[in-house]
């Protein structure tokens, strides 16, 4: 999702002098691929900080950890439940809690079911990776969801982005194999130059 802020949310545009973004990550692989979101960020000039409450054993996500923490990306030790704080801090908050893997219950297990239950209230924008975290399986879902303005699909659009109504959706899939392609059946758009992402 490298390109993903300056096309949806270029340095410019941001309604806070501060280029501040809030990126939570849940403790599987949605959350890694936060980790990874907020390194990219840092690198094009946008100040991340991480809310990663339950922190995966998993050795490649304690490289992403300490990647983000050789690059100065401060995490913080607790989500404020006051959702105006959060308001007032940052520009947009990326989604990176459950994503598909929300689709099996873990949306209502802790910390999740807390991130949520914040990222709810909160009127900034909401970029959400692949998957919405807690939208259910299928086209259908709960009035309770989250509501992201924009959605990065990865590999390919699930069958819950059928019922995104954001404003902007992406397709980060350059790096899908030729084989899977096959295999799935999946034709993506063409990627621009040398883009890793293209808007859908």
């Amino acid at each position: 999702a490298v390109p993903l802020s300056p096309q949806a949310f270029p340095l410019r545009s941001l309604r806070r002098r501060q280029p501040t973004l809030l990126v939570a990550c849940g403790p599987a692989q949605n959350g890694a691929v936060g980790l990874v979101c907020a390194r990219h960020l840092r690198s094009f000039d946008y100040e991340p900080t991480i809310f990663y409450p339950k922190r995966s054993p998993d050795p490649l996500h304690r490289d992403f950890t300490t990647q983000c923490e050789k690059m100065d990306i401060p995490f913080l030790s607790y989500l404020p439940t006051e959702v105006q704080l959060i308001n007032d801090a940052y520009n947009a908050v990326v989604d990176a809690v459950l994503g598909a893997e929300g689709t099996q219950g873990t949306e209502g297990t802790e910390p999740c079911a807390a991130i949520l239950a914040t990222l709810r209230h909160v009127r900034i924008p909401i970029v959400s990776l692949d998957v919405p975290s807690g939208w259910a399986a299928g086209p259908l879902g709960g009035s309770g969801d989250i509501s992201p303005d924009v959605l990065v699909s990865l590999a390919a659009p699930k069958e819950v982005a059928r019922r995104f109504r954001g404003r902007r959706h992406f397709l980060a899939g350059r790096f899908v194999p030729e084989e899977l392609r096959r295999k799935f059946g999946l034709s993506p758009p063409e990627y621009p130059g040398s883009d890793c992402v293209v808007a859908l």
